[in-house]
């Protein structure tokens, strides 16, 4: 078949001249269309987009290089995708009036061909600011159900040079690369498809050839909003770009589209698996898949440069030049060896890494020194209380364990990632991986060369170029030596105190000390591990536990019914104040773990505990100072006459034991309870716990001693706004009901401030109102304050006290240890008296002297930081912002509480109050990619569940408000 078009004998391909109103002509008069016609953006052709009155359209003018066989096999391609992958969506060519879906028309003289095709629904996926790893996956998928639609299509296709065929990229860089207008562009262009060429080379006639879409990117991939409100590819357009190629062009194509989302090049990896999954990659496509990458991106740039000079009315090409660059950037931002090895670990088994051998690097009088391994992981004792936080953190836990151990020096070793690169409130995550042993030397070490070579100066860092390629880089040290050296020849000095950076790589240029950890598998690959120079025993640093592997060990050891936050949960190895680090050294605010309410890691509670650990610790039952001391400090914070104290292990316990105590002292057993509310998972207190979220059946299953009164929720449920009064007024009603039924009730038990339904404040009165009536019916009001108790609400310490009541048993847990498992009772005296009837009360570690201390000094921490104040200014500056941000967004339907308990109510409309749950559950895990922790609440689980520790500051709440305003603008 005779070649149809060769890009490389056309000048250029300027867009066909065609105004609206001749296409809205054309469409009348050809295929008897009327309809309103809007231009549509292109970089070689014309396109329309035509609302008839039942249908849409888009005219497709094409390029006048193109000839009618070219657009034909394009409309026989689109249907063969429809035929063999049906639930891909294509456009079908509309014929015309003879016929035929190619047509001919005449613009300025010169003939082209044009087409109708039916308008795909949706949104093109480029219209996206950010793609969730899910998103990418669909997006790989399609492409490779693409791929697999196309693979016997290719005897149909014309043959042409296409300058989007990757078999010519790198012709299309030598050829355009002087339009390139970026200062460096040409020469960087160059140099990418030079050096990405030469890495193609040995694999390209191994490359299997078929019919290929050739431009399957996010700009060309229709999506539709799925349920969770993220754009879901469905469909496929504009098959201008139909050619023979290698088949695992196609996916070089839709990975090199996803690189201007994120500056992490690993951003793309899901679409390599998800492809995969579909069509097998062979070994020498994923070899060249890496280098095909940087070659699209390649040409591409310096094509829309061109583009952009040639047709310099075509917005189209102008608008994509910023995105074109970035691409480019970010696909040539590690070296080729590295995104090669990034792409191979996605869908291969990692390798092992490999080692540096030679002889010793350190010497003092000529003997080796092996330094100690120093441990500057997020679970390194040497980091504790915030240490990793200072400056000069690193050479101060160096000097500590040189101190400590007498040692001549210390190491960090190769690839542990280092808790001390962490970066607090940061969208990024740290480049915290060292790709090298540093080396602290504690005495003056000499340094001899590993092997012969020959010695150069990079600016403060010297190489030793040895045999089979293979580089040391050392930074630090005087380094005196110059030209060729031996094995065992000095090469300088590292002063006492000194630091020495200590690489190995076979890359031609320095590689970085510090990369992320998505990167750093990647790059260990180039960079061999040096602890053989500097501990030539062969001592090697076992390999961190892979977070996966251990959250397949949990869910094999420990029930799963025991759920995990996450879907990749991230493993936590440490928590300090307001922030929690995983292995990896990323940071993530903290903003729903009201357990710690002083945060993470304090000193002052860390250090107590030891101290009365190594003291004493037993149960109540024996005769000490620190539960009396506790006892009566809580009593004193409780108003009269609440001045008896049961000391338990948990919230589940505590309200179990106040149902408990009300049986007891009312004899009777009938208890009313608040619907949507959970209370634990003991028998009683599950009982009254009627929370679907957290168990579906719970409203079906409730025993006939339990009655429910409606959820008081004045946003969403039968009473709003000012007729939410009617709550306690209807709650009040059927207690006077059950009283004349002969079901009096001996407790109503309810949180005093609507935790589980996000943090909403209870109706003004609606306590009142109920107490009254349970009180008139003989029996007892309790409070559950496990969530809210604690000063959490900044105008109050207890919740009870915004409803102007006391309770007669009040609840607490949760934040009394700030973790350490403890909770509480508080009664009259009479009313704990009256549980004598059941026997005598014990609980095992409730009022152990280590459970008590932990409890009275989370009480003075409260007091000596003023956390209840913090709590009500910081919360009254997040709840302005998150209000400003309601301005903003539709989806926040609501913003509950107050202080720091704060309930973000996520709604799909407004009016009707549809909730969001799958959205809120999505902007969760986008959040925590983001550097913040999130889960979400009620029993529609559409409310972001805002319990941070009490110390965060005004920069934490204005991160977590930015990271929700960056979420809902962008998209999750």
């Amino acid at each position: 078949m005779t070649q149809s078009f060769n890009f490389f004998e056309e000048a250029a391909l300027p867009a066909p001249e065609i105004t609206v109103a001749q296409a809205l002509e054309y469409v009348r008069d050809t295929y008897g269309i009327e309809g309103e016609v809007t231009e549509l953006g292109s970089q070689q052709d014309a396109n329309f987009l035509v609302g008839a009155a039942a249908t849409t359209y888009v005219l497709k003018v094409s390029n006048a290089a193109f000839t009618r066989e070219d657009l034909a096999a394009q409309d026989l391609a689109a249907a063969r995708v429809a035929q063999h992958e049906p639930d891909i969506q294509v456009p079908v060519a509309v014929p015309g009036a003879d016929g035929s879906t190619v047509q001919l028309v005449t613009l300025g003289g010169r003939p082209t061909y044009a087409r109708l095709v039916t308008f795909v629904a949706g949104d093109v996926l480029s219209n996206s600011s950010y793609l969730a790893p899910e998103v990418v996956a669909a997006l790989g998928d399609l492409a490779a159900r693409t791929s697999r639609a196309l693979a016997g299509f290719a005897g149909e296709v014309p043959p042409r040079s296409l300058q989007w065929d990757l078999r010519n990229a790198a012709e299309v860089v030598a050829r355009l690369a002087d339009f390139v207008t970026v200062h460096g562009g040409p020469d960087a262009a160059r140099a990418a498809a030079r050096t990405a060429a030469k890495a193609l080379a040995p694999y390209a006639g191994n490359l299997p050839l078929q019919a290929i879409h050739g431009d399957l990117t996010d700009d060309n991939v229709i999506a539709t909003v799925d349920a969770d409100g993220r754009r879901r590819p469905v469909g496929v357009i504009d098959f201008g770009d139909l050619t023979e190629s290698w088949s695992i062009a196609e996916l070089a194509v839709t990975c090199t589209s996803l690189l201007h989302y994120s500056p992490d090049p690993s951003t793309m990896l899901p679409a390599i698996v998800a492809y995969e999954r579909i069509r097998p990659i062979s070994d020498d496509e994923l070899a060249a898949l890496g280098p095909l990458v940087v070659l699209r991106a390649a040409a591409l740039m310096v094509s829309g440069q061109q583009q952009t000079q040639v047709d310099r009315d075509n917005r189209y090409a102008t608008e994509n030049l910023a995105r074109e660059w970035r691409i480019f950037e970010r696909a040539t931002s590690v070296p080729l060896e590295v995104l090669t090895e990034l792409i191979r670990a996605s869908v291969r088994p990692r390798k092992e890494h490999r080692t540096a051998d030679g002889s010793a690097l350190l010497w003092i009088d000529d003997q080796p020194v092996v330094p100690d391994q120093l441990d500057l992981s997020a679970t390194s004792a040497d980091l504790h209380d915030g240490r990793f936080l200072l400056d000069g953190a690193e050479a101060a836990a160096a000097a500590a364990a040189i101190k400590r151990a007498g040692s001549a020096a210390v190491a960090v070793p190769f690839l542990q990632p280092r808790l001390t690169r962490t970066r607090l409130n940061s969208f990024e995550a740290p480049a915290s991986i060292g790709l090298g042993v540093e080396v602290f030397a504690g005495r003056e070490l000499e340094i001899r060369a590993p092997w012969p070579g020959v010695v150069q100066r990079q600016g403060d860092t010297v190489a030793l170029r040895g045999p089979d390629g293979v580089t040391l880089w050392l930074s630090g040290a005087d380094v005196t030596a110059e030209g060729a050296v031996e094995t065992g020849d000095v090469l300088g000095r590292l002063a006492s105190g000194a630091a020495l950076w200590v690489q190995v790589s076979d890359l031609d240029a320095q590689p970085p000390f510090f990369v992320p950890a998505s990167l750093a598998d990647a790059w260990a690959e180039s960079c061999l591990d040096p602890t053989g120079l500097i501990d030539p025993a062969g001592v090697r640093t076992p390999p961190a536990t892979d977070p996966e592997a251990l959250l397949d060990r949990r869910d094999t050891a420990f029930a799963p019914v025991q759920e995990h936050y996450f879907r990749e949960p991230p493993q936590i190895e440490r928590g300090w104040r307001n922030h929690l680090f995983d292995t990896d050294g990323r940071s993530y605010l903290d903003m729903v773990n009201n357990v710690s309410i002083l945060g993470h890691g304090h000193p002052r509670l860390a250090a107590a505990i030891e101290r009365q650990w190594r003291l004493l610790n037993t149960n109540s039952r024996f005769h000490y100072r620190a539960v009396v001391e506790f006892s009566e400090r809580l009593a004193a914070l409780l108003p009269d006459p609440l001045d008896t104290v049961f000391l338990v292990n948990s919230g589940t316990e505590a309200d179990d034991l106040a149902l408990r105590l009300a049986w007891a002292n009312t004899g009777r057993r009938d208890v009313v309870a608040v619907r949507e509310a959970y209370h634990g998972w003991s028998d009683a207190t599950d009982a009254i716990s009627t929370s679907v979220a957290d168990n579906p059946n719970a409203l079906d299953s409730r025993p006939s001693w339990v009655h429910t009164v409606a959820a008081p929720n004045a946003y969403r449920g039968q009473y709003r706004g000012a007729d939410a009064h009617r709550y306690g007024e209807d709650a009040a009603a059927y207690i006077n009901e059950l009283s004349d039924a002969g079901r009096p009730p001996a407790a109503f038990l309810s949180e005093s401030f609507y935790g589980n339904a996000g943090g909403m404040a209870l109706p003004d009165g609606y306590l009142q109102e109920i107490y009254a009536a349970v009180r008139r019916a003989g029996g007892l009001c309790i409070a559950d304050e496990v969530q809210v108790g604690y000063g959490r609400l900044g105008d109050h310490f207890w919740g009870f006290e915004q409803q102007g009541v006391v309770p007669d048993i009040v609840t607490v847990a949760k934040a009394m240890g700030n973790g350490h498992p403890l909770g509480a009772v508080i009664t009259t005296a009479g009313i704990a008296a009256g549980y004598r009837s059941q026997g005598y009360f014990f609980s095992s570690a409730g009022g152990s002297p280590v459970s008590c201390v932990a409890g009275v000094t989370v009480l003075d921490v409260l007091r000596d930081e003023q956390l209840q104040e913090n709590a009500r200014v910081v919360g009254d500056h997040l709840r302005a912002r998150l209000l400003e941000l309601a301005d903003r967004h539709p989806i926040i339907g609501a913003v509950h509480g107050m202080g720091l308990y704060v309930g973000v109510e996520l709604v799909r409309d407004r009016t009707t109050l549809e909730p969001a749950p799958a959205e809120t559950a999505a902007i969760c895990e986008r959040m925590r990619r983001l550097g913040v922790i999130m889960q979400p609440t009620s029993d529609r689980l559409c409310v972001l569940k805002i319990k941070p520790p009490l110390g965060i500051k005004i920069p934490d709440a204005d991160f977590f408000a930015d990271t929700l305003d960056r979420v809902l603008a962008e998209g999750w």
